[in-house]
């Protein structure tokens, strides 16, 4: 371990026994808490045949975590068109990266979009995942076989053809519902997933069609905002760019909101907030008339079944709302990964991409408090430099009570979940988040801003913490709250129990989706 306390590998893993979790169905809380009974190989990759008793729908997206992740919308694509598969015949569209091509294996081309305006040419390609799932692989090297994430280069620059790059996947999806890109297949219905694919929407309108869209806002702070000046480039029609501009640029998602005939956002309370100013991005007064025509709402995220105690590959022993031993073993694990003393005070773990919207600056400057109280702090992330440095000096200046892992281990980042006893996330602003449901399901109880998805997943007091003002004193009053939970070891036990048997899967969220996709297409 550096003198940092900074951690390099993750570990080795070691079996665990799984043990057995109550069936949520039969536990139920009261208003207060309390726990009451209730009584009661694959498929060849060809272009798979339509479905004629379900609806045709393509999930279009810049991300899905089967290939490559950025962030939250990876692992919601790759999640969600599966969730859905028992009611529509879903098939997913996403741009042939690099990683998109080295981890699909066999890619077979299977139709064509002619160029459009300055926007090339692609041929469409399809391979089929394990379980069958169709994803069609948008081929055009020059624009996405690049090293890099989807969206910036390996240096953390923008690309700067983006305008390009992703109007063309949004023409893509137009020309593959119109009909137009040789499948023998035909969407119903498109649903588009953040700036990237916005587009779609407005490129379907301007060509005359009527095949309906539904576009999903993950978080309205990106927005895909380029020069008025490539207008042209892109085939927006003159009379057309005033439904993009915002403020003297073209913003893709605006385009999209405009065209789509629902938008829907990641959490209910996120969708009431953005119509509002403070969380509006500058779309609020937009917004509010689509959410006043009913045509804005809202759909909780799930989480992935893996993320479980009792079976997770990660962790280094399993546990169980009924065995708690399985968690201070994986405590002790984290401890050793992390260089920290052994101890009795708390674990808060940090487990997020190091920037300002997730209120990391505010984690700094309570951190000294908690490790004076006795507790330790585990960070693992990534994000602004000066954040990364700052987290960097805490674990200088407070070595075994504070250690962190710049970068990002998947397995890692499990183990935190499973070995500490609260989630620090103090975001400004959440359209959803998904690292307080992981740590729900691990029994590690978040300590979050009252913001977005965060209202929606969190019961303060019963499965976490939440508190009204994005502020480091807020967040240093609800630490001390955690604090005080933490020496009642039955109030404890009961948070912990009641927030791992809190509901999070996508079978929830799969049938919201189906019935809004349901009401989609019948309005069109």
């Amino acid at each position: 371990m550096a003198s940092e306390s900074l951690v390099f590998s993750p570990g080795q893993l070691r079996d665990g026994l799984s043990v057995d979790l109550p069936d949520v169905r039969q536990v139920l809380r009261d208003a207060r808490g309390r726990f009451v009974r209730k009584t009661a190989s694959p498929p060849p990759v060809t272009e798979p045949p339509s479905w004629p008793s379900r609806r045709a729908s393509l999930f279009v997206t810049s991300e899905m975590s089967d290939f490559i992740k950025a962030g939250g919308l990876g692992e919601v694509s790759a999640a969600l068109p599966r969730a859905l598969r028992g009611h529509f015949d879903v098939r997913v569209l996403i741009p042939g990266y690099s990683a998109v091509l080295a981890k699909a294996g066999k890619v077979t081309v299977v139709g064509h979009v002619a160029g459009y305006a300055g926007l090339p040419a692609c041929d469409i390609g399809m391979t089929r995942q394990a379980d069958g799932l169709p994803v069609y692989v948008l081929l055009n090297p020059a624009l996405f076989e690049r090293e890099g994430s989807p969206y910036v280069s390996a240096a953390g620059s923008d690309w700067d053809d983006n305008a390009v790059r992703f109007a063309t996947l949004s023409h893509a999806a137009a020309e593959i519902a119109a009909g137009r890109a040789g499948l023998a297949w035909r969407p119903e219905l498109l649903h588009l997933n953040d700036w990237p694919c916005a587009m779609a929407a407005a490129y379907v309108r301007w060509s005359g069609g009527d095949t309906p869209s539904l576009l999903t806002i993950h978080n309205l702070a990106y927005q895909g905002l380029f020069p008025l000046s490539v207008a042209p480039l892109l085939g927006i029609p003159a009379a057309a760019i005033r439904d993009l501009n915002f403020y003297g640029q073209l913003s893709f998602l605006q385009g999209g909101i405009v065209h789509a005939q629902q938008v829907n956002t990641v959490s209910v309370s996120y969708a009431d907030q953005i119509t509002r100013p403070a969380l509006g991005c500058g779309l609020d007064e937009l917004l509010a008339r689509r959410a006043a025509a009913g045509r804005l709402s809202g759909i909780l995220n799930g989480i992935d079944a893996s993320y479980d105690p009792r079976t997770d590959a990660h962790l280094p022993v399993h546990f169980s709302v009924n065995e708690w031993a399985g968690k201070n073993a994986n405590a002790k694990q984290v401890r050793r990964e992390f260089g920290l003393r052994d101890s009795r005070g708390p674990l808060f773990s940090v487990v997020s991409r190091l920037v300002h919207q997730k209120g990391l600056d505010m984690i700094c400057d309570v951190a000294p408090q908690v490790a004076a109280a006795g507790g330790q702090i585990v960070f693992i992330g990534e994000g602004e430099r000066h954040l990364e440095e700052s987290v960097r000096t805490l674990c200088r200046r407070y070595p075994g009570h504070i250690g962190a892992y710049i970068g990002f281990d998947e397995g890692l980042a499990r183990q935190i979940y499973a070995g500490s006893d609260f989630l620090l996330m103090p975001s400004r602003f959440e359209p959803c988040g998904l690292s307080q449901m992981y740590a729900q399901r691990f029994g590690s109880l978040p300590i979050a801003h009252a913001t977005g998805g965060l209202i929606d997943t969190v019961d303060d007091g019963v499965t976490g913490f939440l508190f009204d003002e994005p502020s480091a004193d807020a967040l240093r009053r609800c630490v001390g709250r955690a604090f005080r939970t933490y020496r009642m070891p039955g109030l404890m036990t009961a948070m912990r129990r009641a927030a791992m048997l809190t509901p999070s899967g996508w079978d929830v969220a799969g049938r919201k989706y189906s019935a809004l996709y349901e009401q989609v297409a019948a309005a069109a």
